[in-house]
């Protein structure tokens, strides 16, 4: 009996042991060896004999003067996250709740097509919007010249409005994740509940605040979670749209920021350093999100 129990544990060990090697490789030994380069000196100057130094790094980081500064390129951040994350959820639950009504003919062929952002690779989509919001030639600016006589927008060259360029490409890209996370949340919603409002007289606006929204509460929060933690941390859009972070630096988000450090000024410790206080910025919001929204708890009580 103790023979077979022991094989069924090395059958199983065994079985799990490719999985466990392929995640220490991608993400626990990178993370680790993370934290080390963070407290280390290593740069250009000291590729092969850097040495750990402690938290001088994580020093430089919050005192250190740079171009941008971190603490207006943490502000930056910050907008870009709120904003992107209020346009995903607005309108990913507001066409979540059209494509949900009963009425709407051919579901399946607007699902689709409003998917279509989404599933395009990023990499399409930023140089895609890159192009549209060329001055001479784009087509934003002749839609705002052609259709409502507004003079071009030089969308690329100016800090502000690149940034606004910047949100809109991934308000684009990231409403539709929202929409099909509402959506099957509320699928899943026991229609008898919108009978009985029905029978009490209650009002649309009654039924969404009483009974859909907090229903689906459960699975928008652990999808709001992911996707502040994926809108903080993308690069691809920023990088791409804005051609690395021009006019002058100005439209760097802290992971652009870091990209920068750490392969254009090949400042491996402090961009380790900077990548370590974005890792402990996101944890210290998901917990705090995760508990202050009660995301966990019965929403039947």
């Amino acid at each position: 009996m103790q023979s077979q129990t022991l094989r069924h544990r090395i059958y199983l060990f065994i079985l799990v042991a490719p999985a466990f090697v392929v995640l220490f490789g991608v993400v626990i030994y990178p993370f680790f060896y993370n934290i080390v380069l963070s407290l280390s000196n290593m740069n250009l100057r000291h590729i092969r004999d850097w040495r750990i130094i402690g938290f001088g790094q994580y020093i430089k980081v919050f005192t250190e003067p740079s171009q941008p500064d971190f603490y207006v390129v943490f502000l930056k951040t910050v907008i870009w996250t709120v904003v992107n994350l209020f346009f995903h959820v607005v309108l990913g639950v507001f066409l979540a709740l059209v494509l949900n009504q009963k009425e709407i003919r051919g579901k399946a062929i607007f699902r689709a097509i409003l998917v279509l952002p989404w599933a395009v690779p990023q990499l399409i989509v930023a140089l895609t919007w890159r192009g549209m919001f060329n001055y001479e030639y784009g087509s934003i600016n002749l839609m705002l010249t052609q259709w409502f006589n507004i003079p071009g927008v030089q969308w690329l060259r100016h800090p502000l409005e690149a940034f606004i360029a910047v949100i809109i490409t991934n308000v684009w890209l990231g409403f539709p994740f929202m929409m099909v996370i509402a959506l099957g949340a509320l699928q899943s919603i026991p229609h008898d509940l919108y009978e009985a409002s029905d029978i009490d007289g209650a009002s649309w606006y009654h039924k969404l605040r009483h009974i859909t929204l907090p229903l689906i509460r459960p699975v928008m929060v652990p999808a709001i979670t992911l996707g502040t933690i994926w809108t903080f941390n993308n690069l691809n859009i920023v990088w791409l749209v804005s051609n690395a972070g021009e006019p002058s630096d100005q439209t760097h988000l802290l992971v652009s920021f870091v990209y920068k450090a750490a392969f254009n000024f090949y400042r491996y410790g402090y961009g380790a350093a900077l990548s370590m206080v974005i890792f402990f910025i996101l944890l210290v919001f998901s917990l705090t999100f995760m508990r202050k929204s009660k995301a966990t708890q019965n929403v039947y009580s």
